[in-house]
C-alpha cells in the first residue's frame, strides 16, 4: 500500500463521457499475505465466492498457490510483478520467459485480468526503475502477445505522490519532470492498449480532525473549488477528480481510471489516534462500498463505476511498521468480519470454514522494518513538513539498526553514499549508516510519522538553529544532516 488527501453534481459536457471506466459488478479487495496465521488460499477463494459479494482480487506478487486456488472460480485476479524484476523485463526475451513461467501455467483457468509491472514505482523507486518503467510496460505487453496470451491488461499502480501539492482538483497537475517525461508516454501506452491508469487514493492519509467527516463519507460542509464552482462532499471524489484533471492537462482524459488501493485502519498507535478506529474504518469502507454500488461517479466524471480494490482483505500480523499497518483488513484470519461494510451475502458474519485462527487481532511480533510504502497527499503540506528527519533512537541496538539498514537499502533507497568510497561512508559505524538509510527512506516515503517507526527504533527530529546549515544543504549533501546530528549528540554529552 506499499504513504494522503480529500464533491456537486453538475451536468458534464457530452465529450467528458469519453472517460472509460472498466465495467465491473461489485467491489474488489487487495489480498495480502504478510501473516503467519492466514488461511490457505483455497479456503479464501471459497469464502469470497460463497459468502461475500467481492468479485475480484488483487495481489502484490505472483503467488502460484493463490493462482491455483482461484482457478475456475470466475473471480478475476490482478497480479503484480515485483519491483526488482523491472529492469530485466525491458528485454523482450526475458519478458517472454517470465510470462511463460509465471502466467501461462495458470491462464486461462485462472482469470488473470491485469498484470501490474511493479507497485508505486514513481513514489519510492530508485531512478533506474522509474526510467525503465514505461519500457517494461511496453515489453511485457508485447511478450504477452508473442506468447499468445490475450485478454490480460498491463499496467502499474501509483500513489498520489505523482501529483503536485494542491488544495482543489482544478489546480492539480502531475509532478514536474514526471508529467511529460514518464506519465505522458505511459498514458499514451494505456490509451493504445485500452488498459487502465491505476491510482491508490487514500483519504486516510489526508485525515485531520477538522476534515474527519469529509474523509469518512459523513455529512460535512464540503470543500469548494472556486474555478469549477463544484462543492466536493467527500475526499475520495476530490482525489479522483484531481487525477482526472491532471490527466486532462496532458490530453489523456479519455484513459480509463481504476482504483488499485484505498482503505482505513481499524487500530493504530497512540500517535495515530483518533484516526484509527473500528468506527472510522467502517464509516470509510462502508461509504466507499455504497458509493461504488450507486454508480454515481465523481462531479467531473458522473455515472462512472470505477474498478476499485479495498485495502485489505485480512489483518496481516507480520506487516512491518506501526500497529495500523497490521489492521487494514476487512476480516480476521478466521474470516470473521472486523466490522460490517455490506459485502456479506445475506448480511451474515460467518465463522471460517475449517479455520482455527483467533477471532481477534493477533499482536504482531516486532520487526525491524518500516511501514509499507504509502501515498503522499496532493494537498499542501504543513509548514514543518520539510523540517523533519528520521534518526535512530539512542537506545536502539546495533542489531536492530543493521536490520533497518538492510531493509531500507533493499527497498530501493540509494545507499551508495554509505558504501566504501562514498561521501557518507565516514563515520564507519552501523549507527551512522543506519541513520542515513532510515532518513533517506523517511524522506522518500513522504515524511509520515510511521515511515520512521522501524519497530520503535526510529525517532523524528525537528530542525533547530544548530541544524540550519545542514537543512540548507540536505538535498545536495544528505549525509551532512546525519553527520551534524551525531556531532551535536556528542557535544551534548561533553
Amino acid at each position: 500500500m506499499s504513504l494522503s488527501y480529500c464533491p456537486i453534481r453538475v451536468a458534464a459536457a457530452a465529450f467528458s463521457l469519453l472517460v472509460a471506466i472498466t465495467t465491473v459488478q461489485s467491489i474488489g479487495v487487495n489480498y495480502g499475505t504478510l501473516g503467519d496465521n492466514l488461511p490457505p488460499p483455497a479456503q479464501v477463494a471459497q469464502f469470497l465466492k460463497e459468502k461475500t459479494t467481492i468479485d475480484r482480487v488483487k495481489t502484490f506478487n505472483v503467488n502460484p498457490d493463490i493462482l491455483r486456488a482461484f482457478a475456475n472460480t470466475g473471480i478475476p485476479v490482478t497480479v503484480t510483478i515485483p519491483n526488482e524484476e523491472i529492469p530485466s523485463l525491458t528485454d523482450v526475451h526475458n519478458a517472454r520467459r517470465w510470462v511463460s513461467a509465471n502466467i501461462k501455467p495458470f491462464y486461462p483457468q485462472t482469470q488473470i485480468q491485469h498484470l501490474l509491472v511493479g507497485n508505486e514505482i514513481l513514489h519510492w523507486g530508485p531512478q533506474n526503475l522509474r526510467d525503465d518503467l514505461v519500457a517494461a510496460l511496453r515489453t511485457v505487453h508485447k511478450a504477452l502477445k508473442l506468447e499468445d496470451v490475450t485478454g490480460i491488461d498491463v499496467s502499474t499502480a501509483h500513489s498520489l505522490a505523482i501529483l503536485e501539492p494542491s488544495e482543489t482538483p482544478s489546480t492539480s497537475r502531475f509532478r514536474a519532470g514526471w508529467d511529460k517525461g514518464i506519465l505522458a508516454p505511459m498514458l499514451e501506452f494505456h490509451r493504445s492498449t485500452k488498459s487502465p491508469f491505476i491510482v491508490n487514493p487514500y483519504p486516510y492519509f489526508g485525515y485531520t480532525e477538522p476534515k474527519a467527516s469529509f474523509a469518512l463519507f459523513r455529512p460535512n460542509k464540503g470543500v469548494f473549488d472556486p474555478e469549477t464552482k463544484i462543492l466536493y462532499e467527500n475526499m475520495f471524489d476530490l482525489l479522483l477528480d484531481s487525477v482526472y484533471i491532471s490527466m486532462k492537462k496532458l490530453g489523456f482524459e479519455d484513459v480509463t481510471i481504476a482504483v488499485g488501493e484505498t482503505g482505513w485502519a481499524s487500530q493504530g498507535e497512540t500517535f495515530e489516534q483518533p484516526k484509527c478506529s473500528v468506527a472510522n474504518a467502517a464509516s470509510y469502507n462502508g461509504g466507499l462500498v455504497k458509493k461504488y454500488e450507486s454508480g454515481s461517479g465523481t462531479p467531473l466524471m458522473p455515472g462512472r463505476k470505477f474498478e476499485t480494490y479495498i485495502f485489505a482483505l485480512f489483518n496481516e500480523n507480520q506487516k512491518p511498521g506501526s500497529i495500523a499497518e497490521r489492521n487494514f483488513g476487512l476480516f480476521y484470519p478466521n474470516f470473521t468480519a472486523v466490522y460490517d461494510v455490506g459485502i456479506m451475502r445475506g448480511g451474515a458474519n460467518p465463522a471460517a470454514p475449517n479455520a482455527s485462527s483467533p477471532t481477534g487481532p493477533t499482536p504482531a511480533t516486532p520487526t525491524p522494518t518500516p511501514a509499507t510504502p504509502t501515498p503522499t497527499p496532493p494537498v499542501a503540506a504543513p509548514a514543518t513538513s520539510g523540517k523533519k528527519w528520521c534518526v535512530p533512537k539512542p537506545d536502539a541496538s546495533d542489531a536492530a539498526l543493521q536490520a533497518n539498514l538492510d531493509y531500507a537499502c533493499g527497498q530501493g533507497i540509494d545507499c551508495k553514499p554509505i558504501q566504501p568510497g562514498g561521501a557518507c561512508f565516514a563515520p564507519e559505524t552501523v549507527r551512522s549508516h543506519a541513520a542515513f538509510a532510515m532518513n533517506s527512506y523517511y524522506q522518500a516515503k513522504g515524511r509520515n510519522d510511521f515511515n520512521c517507526d522501524f519497530s520503535g527504533t526510529g525517532l523524528i527530529t525537528l530542525t533547530d538553529q544548530v541544524l540550519v546549515v545542514a537543512h540548507m544543504f540536505l538535498e545536495e549533501i544528505p549525509c551532512l544532516f546525519i553527520k551534524s546530528y551525531f556531532i551535536i549528540r556528542h557535544l551534548s554529552k561533553v
